[in-house]
């Protein structure tokens, strides 16, 4: 991430070089989240009692004065200074950590980007082609960026209605089940009796065994007990006493094969589910729907997410684009 927001900060220098002040401008503009301020500040540090325009960076010989750029050098009777209130505006618009070490490597950073840009100018890079088409795309690219900053400050406003009713219609979500599972292995670890291991009799015994192991599970034998043979059987015994308890699941907590365990009511037990892992079998002890104020912030998450997809969508959608397959050729299938 440090070096994101470094690239992000070779863009700041350059848009605050020809920008001036516009930047900062734009960025008091934006709001903080709830509880960055007290984050920043953290009550008694040394940092809180300097004034917004009291210098927190100077560059000494550094001359900013755009008169006569072509001729402008190092001057030892020039200084640029950079105050408590720019500096912080730039690390907000950089959106980069506010923890003293990555100011620090900030503070270095940006002067020597600053005197970069500075001796660009005097050579007149900034006049070249090559330098305006990074500039412009620089100023697409900033933009797309801070509209979607705006969309997701104004799509992150979500009524309690629209979380009442995401929840009321979309219960199955919030549908927990607390289950005991017992996992039968595809292969057995040691051979078996009038079974060639490592082979399709092995394997096809490791079936018969797991259908054994349901009956008796149908039957009301304990859980804990039918996972040890189930072990035993194959080889696998551990030191410890198996667990098969599973407790307040989601559906999206289960491979999507054993999903249909949600369809079970409690004390039902689930016909054996076999995959490329191994055989299954569940018990369900208890179902309900968790509680609205325990997913509340889950559903916000969500309910953010489709209401920032459909505001991207609805500026997107009035617009095609036509590629020139001759010169760009096929999409090549991702493996």
């Amino acid at each position: 991430m440090r070096g994101f927001w470094l690239v992000g900060v070779l863009i700041a220098a350059v848009a605050w070089t020809q920008v001036k002040s516009a930047t900062p401008a734009a960025a008091s503009n934006v709001a903080p989240a709830p509880g960055q301020a007290e984050k920043g500040g953290q009550g008694t540090s040394p940092a809180a009692n300097i004034a917004p325009d009291a210098a927190v960076l100077t560059i000494k010989g550094l001359c900013t004065d755009a008169s006569n750029a072509a001729t402008r050098s190092s001057n030892p009777g020039c200084e640029t200074i950079i105050t408590r209130d720019q500096f912080e505006k730039l690390v907000e618009v950089l959106h980069a950590e506010k923890d003293s070490q990555t100011r620090l490597q900030l503070a270095t950073a940006y002067p020597q980007l600053l005197v970069l840009a500075h001796e660009a100018e005097r050579r007149g890079v900034d006049k070249e082609a090559r330098f305006q088409e990074r500039l412009r795309f620089a100023r697409v690219q900033i933009l797309s960026q801070e509209l979607t900053r705006e969309l997701r400050e104004e799509t992150a406003r979500v009524s309690e209605k629209d979380i009442a009713d995401y929840y009321r219609e979309n219960s199955g979500e919030f549908e927990e089940v607390t289950v005991e599972r017992i996992v039968i292995p595809n292969r057995p670890q040691k051979d078996l009796p009038n079974a060639e291991a490592g082979g399709k009799p092995a394997e096809d015994a490791m079936t018969t065994e797991a259908e054994l192991l349901h009956t008796r599970a149908v039957q009301g034998e304990s859980f804990t007990k039918l996972q040890k043979d189930a072990y035993d059987f194959a080889g696998a015994s551990g030191d410890s006493e198996p667990n098969p308890k599973m407790d307040k699941m989601r559906r999206r907590g289960l491979p999507l094969t054993h999903a249909s365990v949600f369809d079970l009511k409690p004390g039902q037990v689930s016909a054996v589910i076999s995959d490329a892992t191994g055989h299954y079998i569940y018990k369900v002890d208890a179902k309900e729907v968790a509680p609205l104020d325990r997913v509340k912030q889950e559903i916000i998450i969500v309910l953010r997410r489709q209401q920032m997809q459909n505001a991207m969508q609805a500026i997107q959608r009035p617009f095609t684009t036509d590629v020139n397959k001759t010169y760009f050729g096929e999409a090549k299938d991702e493996d």
